[in-house]
């Protein structure tokens, strides 16, 4: 038996529409960004001087001597490097990379123009080129966690568990998540081919070729369950949630149901203001939402805010591996509050929050962690996760079988709760 495996990138529940979003894994993994920042792209020049190149580079005088070496390496590379002329840009951003690396933070990295593109595109809410997949990008491979229906991903028949293990015969063993994130999304009409493996005992191993096209990464789903109970799910935390957390509200509260299941699984988190609209749409006005901490030490408080639609209604919050970020906000404010129940597995553990940055001269931006943050009894939940209430575990063979024993759980306990 195996448990459903974590989700992230950021980072990170994923789309292939593959919707790119690990993440959130952001808080969610973000906070919006500006369009300036504080960091320059380097010169792309080869001349022979390094104080030419400081100086056109605008490196500070304070930092200048700092930077000899760079601009030396620099000057070496452009000078007696075996294959010229090198790409300067690719240079570039090789450093900046590099620089990130070396913080030793899985969530401060460059991202290059095209995924930071794709990635503002999935919360912005926008569409664009993919099969349309909710993936997993934690493990060895690239794992398919469910694929949305009516895409290219559920008529090529693709199933929970599936595992990516070639991308157009290129072999992805070792390659990053976000990397095969990269080779699976393409324009929309394009075709990709994916070596799929399916099963852990004697594994199938086939080819499935799919012709990618526009996908709009859904944000909310709801419908009214059997034993008259209301089902949501987020889907991320992106600039459309909160709108449409509100009219699925509305229209699951005229129908009178006995309680509300909130599904955060495999929600990878997304803006950190939308978790605190989610947050504010279930517990009480004023009401401690998180506090994110700051590293000089400072401290900001976020309340809920006014107007909350289902405040009084029973709840229970479905969580598993792959709730992160912007969800265990809005799982651990709803523990922390006692509003309601956590049910199913130990969360991801992201405690921390990142703002997204653009770069000049359209050079793809960068996410830096800028702080951390605590439930409102003060947990540290970062590489910890937040505990269920009640733990029910999701398996493969429950997933093949098509039942769920996590929300069965789920309607169980707010029928004893009328």
């Amino acid at each position: 038996m195996k448990s459903l495996r974590s989700l992230l990138i950021i980072v990170i529940a994923i789309v292939l529409l593959l919707g790119a979003f690990s993440g959130g894994i952001l808080i969610g993994w973000a906070i919006p960004g500006g369009p300036d920042s504080a960091l320059g792209a380097i010169a792309g020049s080869s001349s022979n001087s390094v104080d030419e190149l400081s100086s056109q580079s605008d490196t500070p005088e304070d930092l200048q001597t700092l930077f000899t070496p760079f601009w030396e390496t620099w000057n070496i590379v452009h000078d007696v490097y075996v294959d010229q002329p090198v790409d300067d840009v690719e240079m570039m951003r090789g450093a900046i990379s590099g620089m990130l690396d070396s913080l030793g933070d899985q969530h401060t990295s460059y991202m290059a123009p095209d995924l930071y593109e794709e990635q503002n595109s999935t919360l912005e809410g926008q569409e664009y080129g993919g099969i349309g997949a909710w993936v997993d990008i934690n493990g060895d491979y690239l794992m398919i966690v469910k694929p949305m229906p009516g895409t290219p991903a559920e008529n090529a028949g693709l199933q929970p568990f599936d595992l990516v293990i070639a991308v157009d015969g290129e072999d992805m063993t070792g390659v990053a998540g976000e990397d095969v994130l990269n080779h699976v999304l393409g324009p929309a009409g394009s075709t990709v081919v994916l070596t799929i493996q399916r099963g852990d005992e004697n594994p199938e191993i086939f080819d499935v070729s799919i012709i990618r096209k526009k996908i709009v990464v859904p944000s909310v789903e709801s419908k009214m369950l059997d034993e008259n109970m209301a089902y949501i799910r987020l889907y991320n935390f992106g600039e459309k949630t909160e709108d449409e957390l509100q009219q699925s509200l509305k229209e699951l509260l005229a129908e009178n149901p006995d309680g509300l299941i909130l599904d955060l699984r495999n929600n990878g988190g997304g803006y950190l203001n939308t978790a605190i609209d989610v947050v504010s749409e279930f517990i009480k006005p004023d009401q401690v939402v998180m506090y994110e901490e700051f590293g000089d030490g400072s401290r900001t408080t976020y309340k809920a805010k006014r107007g909350g639609l289902a405040t009084d209604i029973p709840l229970i919050v479905l969580v598993n591996e792959g709730t992160a970020s912007a969800s265990e906000i809005t799982a651990g404010a709803i523990q922390d509050t006692k509003r309601g129940l956590l049910v199913g597995t130990t969360t991801f553990g992201k405690g921390s929050v990142q703002n997204w940055i653009a770069l000049s001269n359209d050079q793809g931006g960068i996410r830096v962690t800028t702080a951390r943050w605590l439930t409102p009894l003060e947990r540290q939940i970062h590489q910890v996760g937040l505990e269920p209430d009640v733990k029910v575990e999701f398996t493969e063979e429950d997933a093949l079988a098509g039942v769920d024993p996590q929300l069965e759980k789920a309607v169980e306990l707010l029928k004893a709760m009328k």
